[in-house]
Order: C-alpha cells, then sequence, then structure tokens
C-alpha cells in the first residue's frame, strides 16, 4: 500500500526533476543539433556544398556519438560534467550528458527530415540567385518543419528514457525515484507507479508532437 502523505510530494518533486532536465538538455540539443544536421546535409557528397573529406570527418563523429549507450557516456564524459556543474550528480550535472547524447541523435533525424524536401525547389531557389544560407532559411527549414517538429519529439522521447538510466548513478528525476524509494526498499508498487508516471509523461508529449506536426503538414 503506498503512503500518498509521504509518497505524493517525493513522487511530485521527482517528476519536475525529470521535466527540468530533459526539456533543458532538450533546448540545448535543437540550439545545436539542427544546426549539425543542417551541416551534415549541407557538405555531403550530393550536398549544396559538397566536402567530402569534411563531412565523412563530421559523420564519423556524430556516428560516434550515437554509438555509445547512454549509462556509459554517464561516466566518460563525467569530468566535463564536474567541470561544468562542479559535481556529477543532481538533476542539473546530468543536463550535460543528456545534451552529449542528444545533440548527435538529433542530428541525423535533422538530416533525414531535410533530406525529405523536394530537389526541385532547392533547384528552382539556386536557379533565382539565392545563396545558401538563403536557401537553408527560406527553403530548407520551412518546408521540413512537420519532419524536424516529429524528429524533436522523438529525441525528447529518448531523452526521458536516458533521464531514467541517470537515476541509476544518483541522476535524480523519477530514475532516481524509482531505484531508492522502489528497488532498494523492495516497494515493486513504487517501481510500477513511477514506470505508469513515465508512460504517461511519453504519452502526453509523443501526442503534442505529432499534433503539431500534422498542423504544420497542412499549411
Amino acid at each position: 500500500m503506498i503512503n500518498w502523505d509521504r509518497t505524493g510530494p517525493a513522487l511530485w518533486d521527482a517528476t519536475m526533476e525529470t521535466l527540468y532536465m530533459v526539456f533543458a538538455s532538450m533546448g540545448l540539443a535543437v540550439l545545436l543539433g539542427i544546426p549539425l544536421g543542417v551541416l551534415l546535409l549541407l557538405t555531403a557528397p550530393d550536398g549544396l556544398i559538397p566536402r567530402r573529406t569534411f563531412s565523412a570527418v563530421l559523420g564519423g563523429i556524430v556516428n560516434a556519438g550515437r554509438s555509445v549507450p547512454f549509462i556509459v557516456l554517464l561516466v566518460l564524459v563525467a569530468p566535463i560534467t564536474r567541470l561544468v556543474t562542479g559535481t556529477t550528480i543532481g538533476s542539473t550535472a546530468t543536463i550535460v550528458p543528456l545534451t552529449i547524447a542528444a545533440v548527435p541523435f538529433l542530428a541525423r533525424l535533422v538530416e533525414a527530415a531535410l533530406r525529405e524536401v523536394s530537389p526541385g525547389k532547392l533547384e528552382a531557389a539556386r536557379s533565382m540567385g539565392a545563396s545558401t544560407s538563403q536557401i537553408v532559411r527560406t527553403v530548407l527549414l520551412p518546408e521540413a518543419r512537420p519532419g524536424l517538429i516529429a524528429a524533436s519529439t522523438v529525441t525528447l522521447i529518448a531523452l526521458i528514457s536516458y533521464s531514467a538510466m541517470a537515476g541509476a548513478i544518483g541522476g535524480g528525476g523519477l530514475g532516481d525515484f524509482a531505484i531508492r524509494y522502489g528497488y532498494q526498499r523492495f516497494d515493486t508498487a513504487i517501481t510500477v507507479l513511477c514506470v505508469v508516471v513515465l508512460l504517461v509523461l511519453v504519452q502526453l508529449l509523443q501526442s503534442a508532437g505529432d499534433r503539431l506536426a500534422r498542423q504544420l503538414s497542412h499549411r
């Protein structure tokens, strides 16, 4: 039986910590990941400004970032986390590895979304004398908005999962709450409750993202 007088406030605080970590790291990932995705597209061999060697190196770095399991990344970037935040535990500290994990993840999704833009529209803009930066601002990004929203939604959901993993090493949020109040106290009800809250968060965010992507695709 769950003691709501004690558990309720702690669960609320853990949920707010999760949202804080996820949205803060998502904001940073958008600021860094979208430009990186654009750069991946532009410098690809078939891009607007092909740079084969640069593209290969940049793509390799992005792929390497995506290939490291998040629980391992938490340990690998601990010195950077400590340098930036002064600690390696807590919700603020967790934003650092979350952002590092999200940027390459989002960048590849952004690249894929941008590739869905009709090449004819790019050629039309180029034939009218538009510069590369103008094509990106007025054609690529506006035309790819539904795909970019979908990519951001997928990344946001992934960050919720990553934030829960961070609880294993004191990262705060619902993952930490589930371990301390559920697993360590052998309270299955608490663990299940945390899973339910995470599922609700995922469903709400996914539904909101899908709705916004549909609205943008109909304009």
